[in-house]
Formats: C-alpha cells, structure tokens, sequence
C-alpha cells in the first residue's frame, strides 16, 4: 500500500520539468511534498527560490501519464516504489549529486546490493566482449557480489546471464517504463532477474526507450555500485559516460584491455591510458574494493568452473526491428538559432559532452556557453544531464 507521500513524489515524477531540488524546496517549505501538491496558486507563486516556469508547472500540474494510470500499472506490474526519502532507498545512490527522488522496482532491493559492481559495454559487442562480460560477472557474483548493468543487448546482456546463471543477483537498470521490456528479445532474461534481483527504473510505468532516457540512466547505474567495469567500447560509446560519472561519483573504474585494432577497444584503452585500473581477472577487481567490502564478500575457496556462454544471444538483426536498442542520431540545427547558439547546439556530440569538452570545440569562454545552454535548455532542444553532461533531445 503506497503511502500518500509516496503517491505525492509520483505525481511530482510525472511533470516533465520537476526534478530533485524543486521536490526539496517543496518540502523544505510545506514539510511534504502531500502539503504541496495541495497548496494554493498563491501559495506557489509565492516560493521564490523557485523559477516562474517551475512555479507556474506546479500550478497546472501538466501531467506525462494520468496519476490514476499511474498507480494502476504499478499494481498491475507488481512494482514496488522506492522514494529518496525511504530507509530503504540504495545508499550508496542517495550520495550522487542528483539521486532519482522515485524509483520503480520489479523485484527486489536488499541491503546486500550495496556491495555491487556494474559491468557495462558496447550493445555491439563481439564474441570476445561478450564471453568476458559474461565469465568476469559470473565470478563477481560467485564471490557474493551484486552484478548491475543496463539491460542493453551486447555487454549488458551478458552480465546479467553470467550473473544469474552463477546463482547470483543482478540489477538491470531500464532506460524506460517498467510496463515495457526493451529490448523485447530480453523478455525471459527480465523474468529471471525479476525473481534473483530488480528491474529498476526512474522513469514512468509507461515511458518508452528514447536515446535521451539511456545516458540519463547511466548515472544509476554508476550510483548503485562501488565500482564501474568497461568491456568493449568505442570512444562514443554510452559506456564511457557510465565511466566518466562513476569517477564523478568518487567510484571505482576499470577496463578491460582489447583487441588492439578493434574500434570497440578504443574506448577502454582510453580508459586505461587515463588512470582507469585494468582489470585481467576478477581478482584485479576485487583487491580494489575498500577492506570493509573484502572482509563481506565470499572467500576464494575452490568456485564452481565458468560453463560455456553458448546461451547468451547476439542479438543478430533477425530479431527483428522492434528488439533493436534505439542508436541516438544527430538531429539537424533548428533554423531559428543565433550564430552562437547553432555553434554550441554543433558541438554537442552524440550521446552527449560536457560542457568543458563544449568550450574546447567552440573555443568560447565558460561564461558564454553556459548563457547559451540556458537558452537552448529553454527552447527544448538541449538538455542537461547529471555531472554538466548535455544532450540534444532529437525534437
């Protein structure tokens, strides 16, 4: 039974535009978010260390999905929902910069996820990454060790079997609402982590898979665990954002040497070559975690031979086109921008830059580009992601 706080954040989660610090504030000013959601016209407009478009969504409330549908797709799907103010929220998630105030979960949370490593790559892996994925995941959970990744086809799919199929617990994190399965070709593999682990998402019960929705996502990925594993990426690989927040996050992050002429190593060697630890077996991982994890997690004590990764799919494209990941494109400059704003919206590479990488390209001073991100944010063209990532919304 969901609480009337509960069901408040919900509501809140459902405007397009609210976000963590507007669901402090409110809080902070009507001692709940129940209290908000009830307040006057007058009462919201008063709050001043709110924006006027920030004020005026809370007035009229425009809604993605019906608050009643809402609620009955989480009871229909079994969902249990995790709000920041829980005690039993994530903790090693509630100490990134901006934590999700809401988390659906199919399954279950448990405190012993909080000793958890993620293992994310490229959807296009080869058979070499594959096999990796799945054999180090394996051994992490066979030493006790939660597995999260992102439910992608490729690396992430892996991860998830190895996890599993060594007996273990896995969390995938979706890029979408937990009524849906994407990729549709997983759909057995979420019913097994569903019973030995969590299908977690911030986003509605029925937001579909959009580009913009996976690099948003990425950050959970990184929060929830100690550390982040790359296996297989290229240099524009969504994986490396995962990477680049985890170190954001004060978080481990190692990488998986390749193959020295595949592209899908380029972004690991880069890793590497930047202070990411590399990682041969999963004995390089484990001698990396805080003494307080070694002395929880199982010892090495004769573990059960790795089987063969015969089951893991490729994902090849017969599949279909509806089980395919959806690949971010670069969508055209609107033609209503400035000379400053098409030079800035240009430099925003797919899936997303930060907003040094920005001033380098445009060789602009700071002062400037942030002005014009503003205006760009504000025209919904650009959107900022956690840890001054920005992305274009592909309107």
């Amino acid at each position: 039974m969901l609480s009337n706080e509960t069901i408040s954040l919900i509501h809140l989660n459902l405007i397009q535009g609210v976000g963590l610090k507007t669901v402090q504030c409110l809080r902070d000013v009507f001692g709940s978010t129940e209290r908000a959601l009830r307040a006057a016209p007058d009462e919201i407009r008063k709050i001043e260390q709110l924006s006027p478009a920030i004020r005026d969504l809370l007035i009229h409330k425009p809604v993605l999905y019906p608050i009643e549908r809402e609620l009955e797709l989480i009871h229909t799907y079994g969902c249990q929902v995790v709000t920041l103010y829980d005690a039993a929220y994530p903790p090693h998630l509630k100490q990134i910069d901006t934590p999700p105030f809401v988390l659906y979960v199919r399954g279950e949370l448990v405190p012993e996820d909080a000793i958890s490593v993620s293992v994310v790559g490229s959807r296009n892996a080869k058979d070499y990454g594959r096999k990796v994925s799945y054999r180090l995941s394996y051994q992490i959970a066979q030493r006790g060790l939660t597995v999260v990744s992102g439910f992608a086809k490729g690396i992430d799919t892996a991860a998830h079997r190895g996890a599993l199929e060594a007996g273990g617990r896995t969390i995938a994190v979706m890029g979408n609402g937990l009524s849906l399965i994407y990729p549709a070709a997983n759909r057995d593999l979420a019913e097994k982590i569903e019973t030995s682990g969590a299908l977690v998402s911030e986003f509605p019960m029925a937001a579909r898979p959009k580009p913009r929705n996976f690099p948003r996502r990425n950050r959970i990925i990184s929060g929830l665990t100690l550390g982040t594993v790359v296996v297989e990426a290229s240099n524009r690989s969504g994986a490396l954002i995962t990477a680049r927040l985890a170190a954001e996050q004060n978080r481990e992050v190692f990488a998986v040497p390749g193959e020295i002429f595949s592209q899908l190593s380029a972004g690991t060697h880069k890793l590497i070559n930047e202070g990411a630890k590399l990682i041969n077996t999963v004995d390089d991982l484990l001698n990396e975690l805080p003494p307080y994890v070694l002395s929880q997690i199982q010892p090495h004590t004769s573990p059960s031979p790795v089987p063969d990764m015969a089951a893991v799919p490729t994902h090849a494209s017969s599949a279909g086109q509806n089980d395919t990941e959806p690949i971010p494109e670069t969508p055209p400059p609107p033609p209503d921008l400035t000379p400053d704003e098409k030079t800035i919206f240009e430099a925003i590479e797919v899936p997303s830059s930060h907003i040094d990488t920005i001033v380098r390209t445009t060789q602009l001073p700071i002062s400037q580009v942030s002005s014009v991100l503003l205006m760009l944010e504000l025209k919904g063209i650009v959107q900022q992601l956690p840890g001054k990532q920005f992305t274009k919304t592909n309107q």
